[in-house]
């Protein structure tokens, strides 16, 4: 008991932290779940059928989110998109350059940051949305998005109707993003605070 207790009130200190920090440190707290994103997109498996491979980057964008909040954990992810851009070689397959974001994959980088917007926002202002039965609904909506941008992106650059884009851009990666929102809800579910560390409503 002596344990849990320890782990509740060390979970709410993190976010009581978390919301007081200064801007310098929340700034470096993105960057660190920017450098996070980049690692996971290397974590990648080509398929020959499409030109958007498997990658880790949507766990990583889930859980910036949970641990930073609305402004940061979108901030999190232009970091990543920004220094990408610059040359800084973290998305998949080693690669930076605006040729990136103007290629098939662009649309999903940019649906990286709405989704860790929407997670941040509703996981900092409703309680509720902590628990189990509300955070795993909320990721998987957080992937429809990405999955939205993505898809529009990818038909204008092939060429093909939203139909197609899905079959090319969405449905090879449904069960394995599933399972990463299922991973995503479970940590955060875990490592979220129940108690209120800010303006949260019920």
């Amino acid at each position: 008991m002596q344990f849990v207790d320890r782990y509740v009130a060390l979970r709410h200190r993190y976010y009581s932290w978390r919301h007081s920090l200064e801007t310098a440190q929340k700034v470096a707290l993105a960057a660190i779940f920017a450098c996070l994103t980049g690692l996971m997109a290397q974590v990648r498996v080509v398929l020959p059928f499409t030109p958007v491979p498997i990658t880790g980057q949507v766990f990583a964008v889930l859980l910036a989110g949970v641990a930073l909040g609305a402004f940061w954990g979108a901030l999190s992810q232009w970091i990543y998109i920004g220094f990408g851009v610059a040359g800084v070689p973290w998305f998949q397959g080693m690669a930076g350059g605006l040729k990136v974001l103007a290629g098939p994959t662009g649309g999903y980088i940019f649906g990286f940051v709405i989704a860790a917007a929407i997670i941040g926002l509703v996981v900092d202002t409703k309680l509720q949305s902590r628990k189990a039965r509300y955070t795993l609904p909320l990721m998987l909506l957080s992937v429809g998005i990405i999955y939205l941008f993505g898809m529009v992106w990818l038909g204008i650059c092939l060429g093909v109707g939203i139909e197609k884009a899905f079959l090319l851009g969405a449905l090879p990666f449904i069960g394995v993003d599933i399972v990463k929102a299922f991973l995503a809800a479970g940590i955060g579910t875990a490592l979220m605070t129940k108690q209120p560390y800010g303006p949260e409503t019920r």
